[in-house]
């Protein structure tokens, strides 16, 4: 493949990416089949080589350890490509909390900055929204990280609409990362258009339906114990059975469009606005490879049509998270 993955831009913030961008969780967390960190690290640098120039980690994947993984990895390319991470879920020793107090924001984003060993994080989203901290105090204490010189653009993750308006009118918000793909369309709602009035950029986390939507995983698939799809009710056999009818009819769509069905679900989210940027996660290069064509893969509006109306007739079985958990991202 050529590296010539084409470029967008996040919203009117002037923070431009390559189309399709690379999710790294899953390089070293909450998956079955994490690599070796040599593996990690040569995926990565295969991404770059084909043309990636987004690459999305956080504190809490690990802890820590991703976003060194990250930093490792884009060394030698650090100019050429924007990092994001994320704080607020856990504390400057890992532990799981959800917090951010601009002084812990102050802190965790130092650390995140040796770990990554950069100057600056291009990209900083709060992880999930505080209801102990007005959004207000967040976005200020992200503000004065950006005249610092410590970070250049802002972003928040699972953040409801009136919650992205209060953060931006106090510090410009460049994207908003959320789960979006065929299987959760919730974003359309309210967070999509608030984005486009306000000049954001959205980030589609999940856009393949945490793997489902690849076509590679079915009824009879297992998870590895480690493998946080195990406690998902999406996830479950009966889920899966039921579910596999969206698959099957993105794979007949695809076939007549030379496509697969992974391709056709990330072209339909490229479809949806020239300011999205999803970040499919992978742990194989051919998957790598696969994934980025979609980002040459034209539709028509009628086949983005077709895509709509094939999604319309089934019934998606299965929350995408337990109930305590929707509650933690959703405010």
């Amino acid at each position: 493949m050529e590296n010539d993955v084409k470029k967008r831009t996040l919203g009117t913030s002037g923070l431009e990416v390559s189309a399709l961008g690379l999710g790294c969780m899953g390089l070293s967390y909450h998956r079955s089949a994490t690599l070796d960190r040599n593996e990690a690290i040569a995926l990565v640098r295969e991404a770059v080589d084909l043309g990636v120039t987004f690459f999305d980690t956080a504190q809490t994947y690990g802890p820590f350890t991703n976003e060194e993984l990250v930093g490792d990895a884009l060394a030698p390319v650090r100019d050429q490509v924007a990092v994001a991470t994320k704080f607020g879920e856990v504390d400057l020793s890992g532990a799981p909390v959800l917090s951010s107090r601009p002084e812990l924001i102050r802190q965790t984003t130092d650390a995140s900055l040796a770990r990554l060993g950069v100057e600056t994080i291009d990209l900083l989203y709060q992880h999930r929204v505080d209801p102990d901290v007005p959004i207000e105090e967040v976005a200020g204490a992200v503000k004065d990280l950006i005249a610092q010189g410590k970070v250049a653009h802002f972003g928040l993750s699972e953040a409801g609409a009136q919650t992205i308006r209060r953060a931006h009118a106090v510090q410009r918000v460049t994207a908003v990362q959320s789960e979006y793909s065929l299987w959760w369309r919730r974003p359309e709602n309210e967070v999509l258009p608030v984005c486009e009035e306000l000049g954001i950029g959205f980030v589609p986390y999940s856009p393949l339906g945490r793997g489902f939507l690849t076509g590679a995983i079915d009824e009879h698939t297992t998870f590895d114990s480690a493998d946080n799809r195990n406690a998902l009710p999406r996830f479950t056999v009966e889920a899966r059975k039921a579910n596999q009818a969206l698959v099957d009819r993105l794979r007949t769509i695809g076939e007549r469009k030379g496509a697969t069905p992974a391709q056709l679900a990330l072209a339909w989210l490229l479809g949806q606005a020239a300011w999205i940027v999803p970040i499919p996660g992978t742990t194989k290069v051919q998957r790598l490879q696969e994934n980025l064509r979609a980002a040459s893969l034209e539709l028509t509006s009628d086949d983005l049509a077709e895509i709509d109306r094939a999604e319309s007739e089934v019934l998606i079985v299965g929350d995408r998270y337990p109930a305590e958990l929707e509650q933690k991202t959703d405010r």
